[in-house]
């Protein structure tokens, strides 16, 4: 069995511009796989290739052993996409729309109409008059609809309510529990640890690092912030492995930790001190990309894509 998707050295340039350079990996049927990077690392330059819109300068793609370039027309019929910035007919009402590209390949209509309700998208008003997050759920729909063996999708939730987001994840899991394999292209770091197996980082268009979402969980960083009755003595924190002094305000009534890893040492230590309130923030996506980055030179000449 041929694998889903297949890199090897692929380097896209722009004239003086870089694109993305050099590169290799590949995903695994019935997986998730999270691309992970900041605007501008190169993360639509890369599904541009994989959907054979731009040819490489270098390197191959593979989707299920076809050649990405060579072979797009056939590619195609093996993916469900979804772009990062979605233009659809605005002249087109939801239906029309979705009739239309539903008759290009084979698909159930009871699974378009599952989507349908379970995005709570309407079909009826002219795509013109929608709104963003509107446009985007008939996007997703377009993408799911044909039931294909891989999904490649970029930025999927831009635009979606978090209620929607969370039911987004929730199909995303039904589809791999399907057999089905996706590519998920994402910013967003808590969106990516909802749902991927593995994840690739990309920074100024080359892969710094592939790695299980378990070890991704490792590298973050959340940052806590403690209140206390009265001033502590700060160098206790830096005795518990994974925690560092970000900040001390209020002359110590007030200090930000960055905290890596299990969070029970440092939560033993607050039970024995004077603490009146605390927040413990989400996963930091900066520093997920420092941890790796610092590891990798940047090449200031460069300039990737999107």
């Amino acid at each position: 069995m041929q694998l889903p998707i297949v890199v090897e050295q692929l380097t896209r340039t722009y004239g003086q511009r870089r694109g993305v350079a050099d590169l290799s990996f590949q995903v695994e049927p019935g997986e998730v796989f999270g691309f992970l990077g900041p605007n501008g690392a190169g993360k639509s330059t890369t599904i541009r290739l994989l959907m054979g819109l731009i040819k490489p300068t270098s390197g191959v793609a593979r989707i299920f052993g076809l050649d990405c370039w060579d072979d797009a027309p056939a590619v195609k019929s093996f993916v469900g996409y979804l772009p990062g910035e979605i233009h659809l007919p605005d002249r087109m009402t939801g239906a029309e729309m979705l009739d239309f590209f539903g008759a290009f390949r084979n698909h159930d209509r009871r699974r378009r109409d599952e989507l349908v309700e379970r995005f709570g998208a309407d079909l009826r008003p002219k795509i013109g008059h929608l709104s963003k997050g509107n446009k985007q759920k008939l996007a997703v729909v377009q993408a799911l609809m044909h039931e294909a063996p891989l999904l490649i999708l970029d930025e999927p939730s831009s635009g979606l309510d978090p209620l929607m987001q969370a039911e987004f994840s929730e199909v995303l899991e039904e589809e791999r529990q399907r057999g089905r394999t996706v590519f998920l292209s994402s910013h967003d770091l808590s969106e990516v640890e909802r749902v991927a197996d593995r994840v690739a980082i990309i920074r100024d268009g080359r892969i710094v690092a592939v790695e299980q979402v378990e070890q991704l969980a490792r590298t973050r960083e959340r940052q806590m912030e403690v209140v206390f009755d009265q001033p502590v003595r700060l160098e206790q924190f830096d005795r518990i492995q994974g925690v560092r002094l970000i900040e001390s305000r209020r002359d110590g009534h007030v200090i930000v930790l960055g905290v890596r890893g299990n969070p029970k040492p440092l939560l033993k230590l607050l039970a024995e001190l004077p603490v009146s309130d605390f927040t413990y923030g989400p996963p930091d996506l900066e520093s997920i990309f420092l941890h790796y980055y610092s590891e990798t030179p940047v090449d200031p000449a460069g300039e990737a894509d999107r």
